[in-house]
């Protein structure tokens, strides 16, 4: 087995020089191969509300040069046991939601190929629907876990059946999720109806409201989270707004009683072991972040998402 090439020495190159790949990781066409991918989908038309998680992926990249490449929590080292690259971004059209999604749907395929681990960094959640696409057309039905503040299972908006709020029903409808073992984790806020609920469990999504978090110690969560998924292959889509506002401001759809970041951090970290099989991480909207504030939560959450992925170091 060839040494993987890991991220860049920081003892040699200053964390603030040299290119911005995520984690400092090499570029897809320096290692001819890789286990696993980080690649990023720079969309955002389907937003409904604030715009500009088109620039997520850079600036995850950017939040990310601090990482380092030993894991404490989990005793792991992601980037050592196997090839990880960063394969940069695909090209989508911004004016033509259908056509995004066939060029998203097409792209992963191909990244994917037979055995490669693919971590999105979007864009907004609209990019779900042609990932699990993909995830089906290898593994069947797939166990969504499905962090976020909102259930995005509505219908449509404004007549159009492909947003960031409709992603999961359009997986419903079209047989991809696992009707048994899906669940959503820190949904909060308003809703339009009581249906809204009914509707998502019809759609086969048990809930973690974020409510629950007040009363239920995190291991008791985590242990409700690993029952729900099983055995079955599971892909985790987590959208940043999943955090409360003062965790991640830089988001397009806030909504204040969030998780921490640490909170989000150690439910990731509790994944560890399952059959994952893909994951993504959206939503990310720099023009309303602070410091770096969203950036790097979300950078934190792609490397713990690296290192639960399947041989992921620990």
């Amino acid at each position: 087995m060839t040494e993987p090439i890991g991220p860049v020495d920081a003892t040699r190159v200053p964390r603030y020089g040299g290119d911005t790949t995520f984690a400092r990781l090499p570029r897809l066409n320096e290692v001819g191969d890789a286990d696993a991918l980080v690649w990023g989908v720079p969309f955002d038309t389907g937003v409904s509300y604030r715009p500009g998680a088109r620039f997520g992926p850079n600036h995850v990249r950017q939040s990310s040069r601090l990482l380092r490449p030993y894991n404490p929590a989990l005793d792991a080292e992601p980037f050592a046991v196997r090839q990880v690259a960063d394969a940069g971004d695909v090209g989508v059209n911004p004016f033509d939601i259908d056509e995004a999604i066939s060029t998203i749907e097409t792209a992963a395929r191909d990244l994917s190929g037979t055995r490669r681990t693919l971590l999105t960094v979007g864009g907004d959640h609209t990019i779900a629907l042609p990932l699990l696409r993909v995830q089906h057309e290898r593994h069947g039905p797939v166990a969504v876990l499905h962090f976020d503040a909102h259930l995005d299972t509505w219908d449509t908006y404004f007549g159009a059946p492909h947003t960031h709020g409709t992603p999961f029903r359009r997986a419903s409808e079209e047989g991809l999720i696992d009707f048994d073992h899906s669940m959503h984790v820190g949904i909060r806020g308003p809703l339009y109806s009581r249906l809204d609920l009914d509707e998502s469990e019809r759609m086969g999504f048990a809930a973690v409201h974020c409510r629950d978090f007040a009363r239920t110690p995190l291991d008791t969560i985590i242990d409700r989270i690993r029952t729900r998924l099983g055995t079955r292959p599971v892909y985790v889509s987590i959208d940043i707004d999943v955090l409360d506002p003062g965790f991640a401001p830089g988001t397009g759809t806030p909504e204040a009683g969030g998780l921490s970041s640490r909170e989000l951090l150690e439910l990731v970290r509790g994944l560890d072991g399952l059959n994952l099989v893909g994951a993504d991480l959206v939503e990310v909207a720099p023009a309303y972040d602070h410091a770096e504030i969203t950036g790097i939560a979300a950078a934190h959450v792609a490397y713990e998402l690296l290192s639960v992925l399947p041989n992921g170091g620990a």
